[in-house]
Formats: structure tokens, sequence, C-alpha cells
């Protein structure tokens, strides 16, 4: 049992100062009080808060960030122009390329105050499309750098099967991610062995789109895996999206999903922006997770989610940073209440009477996301409180950021006063894996990946 003392904490009824964490041999919280259980307790200065859960990441894509920014050759860029470079990208990536990618955006995402990560990973095959021997190879080098780096993980092999609704035919671009359905589910049992006896490490399942797979496959899928295993998919990102799905079967993506799997609290809907009154009203009631991404959404063009309508159904979110053209928790937060203030001309659109918007959306962000990633307690802990994973940030309190605020205000500080970057420790599991700003071995993985992205590119 280890005693780990900060001066701020915020635990899950209220702020302590100072607050105690006892943390037990395998990473989970037995006691949280405002003083010492023990006499062997380690300090550390600042303000402890939940780690937060990225919910949706495609590792690989990490290496394209800043490549996509200049104007194609089509008439108006687009999400589906950035998808056409996404694809030639790909064709380069090795298994060792993307081990060493992931380490890099893994330690990235640990010193930002992400403490665990949903790796959607639909990248399968080797480069001319053929099954590597191991077909969980690339999925199982996500979870090799997770380990490195000690960042939790929650493995989400992706079954990706046609072109785009009605079962079109692949195209090329994609022969790195087809799978029939027997084929997914064996590499999600394969995962799901590989990850069995590691708490801070979970396998769920993607099926990739309502455009990529068929509604027979995903109900294969649903009755093949245990009633507790993640399931995410992205869905009505686009508005061309939702176009052809009402062109194939009349009814929308968010509509056509619902009508076709047993949508409940192990779902993760990843971006649902385009969705009507009902299809909110519905998935929310459902208990649906929505995985939003904004700084993604922003960056692809994507639109803007109805995060008021989602709240008024008492709907459950978390964020993610997707293609990762950001890395922070403070900038999908922000921007997550900024894209609804724009459009709406008005402020503290998440708030209520009695939370403000910063703590609003960082309560549901780190609930939501452990949600959707499987990770916690044996009675649905999260956060910081006993039984809860002791996965935890520590802000720096002397940073000019926070100066004059007291706790009620720490969080909005963080989220709405500036970007220098105020994460000095971090525990995954109550292992001390971001000590004093720095990962032990960041210099070795920032090497690693600056040789394999050099190759890539050139």
């Amino acid at each position: 049992m280890r005693v780990i003392k900060f001066d701020h904490l915020l635990s899950a009824s209220k702020w302590l100062s100072p607050g105690y964490v006892s943390v037990n041999a395998e990473g989970w919280i037995t006691d949280i009080s405002s003083n010492a259980s023990s006499e062997d307790v380690v300090s550390i200065r600042g303000i402890a808060i939940p780690g937060m859960p990225n919910l949706h990441s495609h590792a690989f894509q990490r290496a394209m960030a800043g490549l996509s920014e200049f104007r194609t050759a089509a008439a108006e860029d687009s999400f589906w122009t950035w998808r056409d470079l996404m694809y030639r990208f790909v064709d380069r990536l090795t298994p060792d390329d993307l081990e060493a990618i992931a380490a890099q955006l893994y330690v990235e995402m640990l010193k930002a105050g992400y403490t665990a990560v949903g790796e959607f990973q639909y990248l399968h095959h080797d480069r001319d499309g053929s099954p590597f021997g191991i077909p969980a190879e690339m999925s199982l080098r996500t979870l090799a750098a997770a380990r490195t780096t000690g960042i939790g993980m929650t493995l989400l092999p992706v079954l990706y099967q046609h072109a785009g609704f009605g079962e079109q035919p692949p195209g090329d671009g994609q022969r790195r991610f087809i799978n029939n359905t027997g084929a997914i589910l064996e590499i999600y049992e394969s995962l799901d062995k590989e990850t069995a006896l590691d708490p801070d490490r979970h396998t769920g399942i993607a099926p990739h789109s309502m455009r990529a797979v068929d509604a027979e496959s995903i109900r294969e899928m649903e009755a093949a895996i245990d009633l507790s295993t993640p399931i995410h998919i992205h869905i009505a990102e686009q508005e061309k999206e939702v176009v052809d799905c009402l062109e194939f079967c009349g009814r929308r993506p968010v509509e056509y999903l619902l009508d076709n799997a047993d949508v409940d609290s192990r779902w993760c809907l990843v971006h649902a922006t385009h969705m009507t009154v009902d299809e909110i009203r519905n998935a929310s009631a459902a208990g649906a997770i929505a995985g939003l991404c904004p700084t993604t959404e922003a960056n692809l063009g994507d639109g803007i989610f109805d995060m008021p309508g989602w709240l008024d159904g008492n709907g459950s979110l978390g964020v993610g940073s997707d293609s990762h053209i950001s890395i922070s928790v403070v900038e999908e937060l922000r921007w997550l209440e900024y894209g609804q203030r724009l459009r709406d001309r008005r402020r503290n659109v998440a708030a209520d009477d009695s939370t403000s918007t910063g703590m609003k959306l960082f309560d549901a962000a780190v609930s939501g996301g452990a949600q959707a990633l499987g990770r916690i307690g044996s009675n649905g802990e999260v956060g910081l409180q006993v039984g809860a994973r002791a996965d935890i940030v520590v802000l720096d309190a002397d940073a000019p950021i926070f100066a004059g605020h007291m706790m009620e205000t720490f969080l909005d500080a963080w989220i709405f006063s500036g970007n220098e970057p105020v994460v000095t420790d971090v525990f995954v599991g109550g292992e001390h894996v971001i000590s004093e700003r720095n990962h032990p071995q960041e210099e070795k993985i920032a090497a690693r990946y600056r040789e394999a992205v050099r190759v890539i590119l050139s």
C-alpha cells in the first residue's frame, strides 16, 4: 500500500486540501482523505485531478499532422480529399513505424493529462494488403507502445468491409483495412487474451461505420462478445454520409444503427455530429456515449455536435484526439464549449445552475470516457474515489494561470485561461509514469519517432 499526498485533490465528492490517496499493489484506490493514514507518505506538490481518458485515437495519423493543409486540385477541400492523402500515407507504414509513432503519441498524451487511450485500429494488413503472419500484428504494436510508455489502453480492432453503403467494393487505398467478421473476431479474441490479466489494458471492438460495415455483421459481432465489451463506431460525421445513408435505406445513420443493433451503455458513437432531435433523444436514452473530437472535427470541417440537446437528454460524453492535430485535454474541452458558443452566440453552454462550465465538461468527459474504455471499478467507480483506478494528473499550482484562484475555479482556469503546459506528474494505475514533467524514455522514443517519420516522408 502506498499513500500519496497532494496540496489539493479533486475527489469525487469535494476538494481536499491537502488530499491523501492510498493505492494498493494492483493500482486501485483504497482510501481518499484529508489526513495521512500511514507514516509512509510520498508528497507531490500540486493540484491532483482525475486522469482524462482519450476515447478515440488513430495513432498512425500523429505523423500526418501538418501535411494536409494545402488546397488540393478538387473544387473544394473536404474530409474526402483529406482521406485520399491518408490512404497514401498508410501505404508506407511498417509495423515498426506504427510502434514508433504510437509510442511518441502516447508520451505526448500522458504529458497533456490523458491517462488512457482507446485505439481505434483499422490498419491490419501489410502494404500489399496481405495478412501478417500474426493477424493482430499492428494492434499488438500499439499495445507494445502503450506498455512501453505506461498509458492505459483499450484496443479497438476495427471491422472494415465495404467502401460505402450497399456493400460497395473497397478501393485499393483501403486494402490494408479490409476483413470479414470472422477474421476481426479472431483478432479481437487474441487481443482479449493478451490483455486479460493486465488491469491497465483492455480490449473492445469496433465496426468502422455504417457505410463500411453491414448491419448483419454488426449483429454477429454483438452476439460473439462479452456483455461488458466496449463497442465503438464512427457515425454521422459528415453530411455526405447522412445523404448516402438516406439514399441507401431511407434512414439516417444513427437511426439505422438503432434499428439494427442493441445500442446501450457499451456503445460509443464517435462524432455523432449530424443527428436529428429524435436521434439525439433515442441514442442518449439508450445509454450510448458520444465520443467527441472537437479539434479533429474542426480540422476536417465535420460540423458541430449538438451538446445542449445531448445534455438535455442526460447523455454521456467523452473526448478524444482522433487524428492528433492537437494532443491537449484543454483544447478538446475548450473547443467543445467554444463551438457551441460560436453557433448559438451565447456563453457557458455546458454549465448549469450549480456547476461551472469547466467542471461540468471535465466531470462529464472523465466519466463518459472511462465508461467508453471499460476503465471503471467493479461497481462503476471513476475519477478519484475508492474503488476506481489510480489514474491521477497533477497540475503545477505555482503556474501563473492559477494565481488568485481558489479550488472552485482551478479547472476553469486550466481549460479557459491559457495554453502553457502545466501537467507536472501523471499516475496510471498508481504507476508514476510522468515525473516532474518528464517521461523516463522520452528521448529514446522521440529519436525513434524522428527516424521513422524521416524514412516515411522521404
